[in-house]
């Protein structure tokens, strides 16, 4: 559990060393104010074009009289277009302190009547509209002007000629009018915004108080406390997270309790042999009769054979149960080149014990992706029980075949082990009444833990042949390519 933790810790420390976050306060908070600071440049610029237009309409429609009043003064006398106005022009158009204001008489010709060339004249429109007035923005002079104009027709008739009437005045008032407008409604926001983050800050420490409050609860645990946390106790948002840890106590509770239980059981097994042994080796060591002395020797090496065997087994399913063995050590092995080397290194036994010992393979090999030791312990146990429990002059058969997914047997002629005991013995220190042969019953367990960690079905059923037990190993479907035949598909090995 340590190591995990420790494990943890390494996977935090690079996550802040490759730039991931690691903070949902400053995750939370990045995110409300990024797209606050990126949408004030944006108001800025909104703003400022509501102004220029709320600018422009009152001057706008001041022009709009004037253009209208110019036009009022257009006549006809004696077949000439005259401008007849009631007080100097000049003292009528360039009153204005701020602005220069521009005027124009033109026929449709653009031909000047009355007031200044500046103005750039402007073509008549499809239809033309009674006190209809018009705006446009020329450039006069290098200054920018913003030009309202209309066109009369001289006489009521639709097709008499038209005179463009036109008042152009400069920008300053306009643009000190949206400058005032845009000034105040953006000096209030370099208030409120520094405001808005402080209480954005604010909310949000406020918000995560219950998540500091479930760290402090959960740091000021007891390392043996793994009961779970109420759910109700903790926001809404966060129930998920800790209906998920507390799922997560539970197995690591459970997983705790199975290794104390094993570590008890494993100790009392032990017990057993080690106290014979003291007691062999006590009645050695007062025996003064050779063969008597002998055959106390050949008990204490058996029971030391007995004892090696157990520790054996038990480091096997402590290696098993590894994490590191789960996670790191993978590879892509042949489970039938593994099935011949284990046969192998039992043959002796088998040869010993008058059993004929032999090995079926595909001829294609068979291609899995698991822990080449831990797969090879697995197949020594199958093996080695099959040896085991099979009387003299019985036969034991490992087979490897395809049958849509990789699957291995070992066969044998044993006195097979009957139904109530098949799930039974993968129970770890449980062995079959009766079945005449030393064990540490944990063979089958140490099988089921490998199978299990690499996603593998085992199963114990009759042999189909006749007498024993046949076990199936059945793995998942693999995408590897088989290796190339290799020649026979049965390899005797007693």
């Amino acid at each position: 559990m340590f190591s995990r933790l420790r494990k943890s810790e390494r996977n935090a420390k690079g996550q802040r060393a490759t730039g991931q976050p690691n903070s949902l306060f400053g995750e939370i908070l990045d995110w409300m104010l990024a797209p606050l600071l990126f949408l004030w440049p944006i108001s800025i610029i909104v703003t400022h074009n509501v102004a220029d237009n709320i600018a422009n309409q009152p001057y706008d429609r001041a022009m709009a009289d004037s253009v209208r009043a110019l036009a009022r003064l257009v006549t006809v006398e004696n077949d000439q277009v005259v401008v007849h106005f009631p007080a100097p022009p000049r003292a009528l158009f360039r009153a204005d302190q701020d602005d220069t204001v521009y005027y124009q008489v033109a026929d449709q010709s653009g031909q000047l009547i009355t007031g200044d060339r500046e103005i750039p004249w402007a073509p008549a429109p499809a239809t033309v509209l009674a006190e209809e007035v018009r705006y446009r923005d020329e450039v006069i002079h290098g200054e920018e002007v913003r030009v309202a104009y209309q066109f009369v027709r001289v006489w009521p008739e639709p097709a008499s000629p038209l005179v463009l009437v036109q008042v152009a005045e400069t920008r300053n008032k306009r643009s000190d009018l949206a400058s005032r407008v845009v000034t105040g409604v953006l000096l209030p926001q370099f208030a409120i915004i520094p405001l808005a983050v402080v209480l954005v800050w604010v909310g949000l420490t406020r918000g995560i108080a219950p998540l500091n409050r479930l760290q402090s609860l959960i740091r000021r645990r007891r390392p043996t406390d793994l009961s779970p946390i109420v759910p109700a106790s903790v926001p809404e948002e966060v129930r998920p997270l800790i209906i998920a840890f507390n799922d997560m106590m539970a197995r690591l509770e459970e997983n705790l309790q199975a290794q104390q239980r094993f570590i008890a059981d494993a100790a009392h097994q032990m017990r057993t042999p080690l106290t014979g042994l003291k007691m062999q080796t006590d009645l050695a060591l007062h025996e003064s009769d050779p063969e008597q002395l002998r055959l106390s020797l050949t008990r204490i090496a058996d029971s030391t054979e007995r004892a090696s065997h157990l520790i054996n087994q038990l480091l096997s399913l402590a290696r098993a149960e590894a994490s590191f063995e789960k996670l790191y050590v993978v590879e892509t092995l042949d489970v039938e080149a593994v099935v011949r080397e284990v046969a192998q290194d039992l043959f002796p036994r088998a040869l010993a014990k008058g059993i004929d010992l032999g090995v079926e393979g595909s001829g294609q090999g068979m291609l899995v992706e698991g822990n080449p030791v831990l797969l090879r312990e697995m197949i020594k146990n199958l093996m080695d029980n099959a040896i085991k429990y099979t009387p003299r002059g019985g036969s034991v058969t490992a087979r490897t075949r395809h049958a849509g997914t990789p699957i291995l047997e070992i066969e044998d002629t044993g006195e097979g082990i009957p139904d109530a005991d098949r799930e039974r013995v993968f129970e770890r220190f449980y062995r079959v009444l009766g079945s005449g042969a030393d064990g540490s019953g944990l063979g089958l367990p140490i099988v089921r833990e490998i199978a299990d960690l690499h996603r593998a079905t085992v199963t114990l059923c009759p042999n189909p042949a006749g007498q024993g037990t046949l076990a199936q190993v059945v793995f998942p479907r693999s995408q590897l390519q088989p290796p190339p035949p290799v020649h026979g598909d049965f390899y005797p090995l007693g």
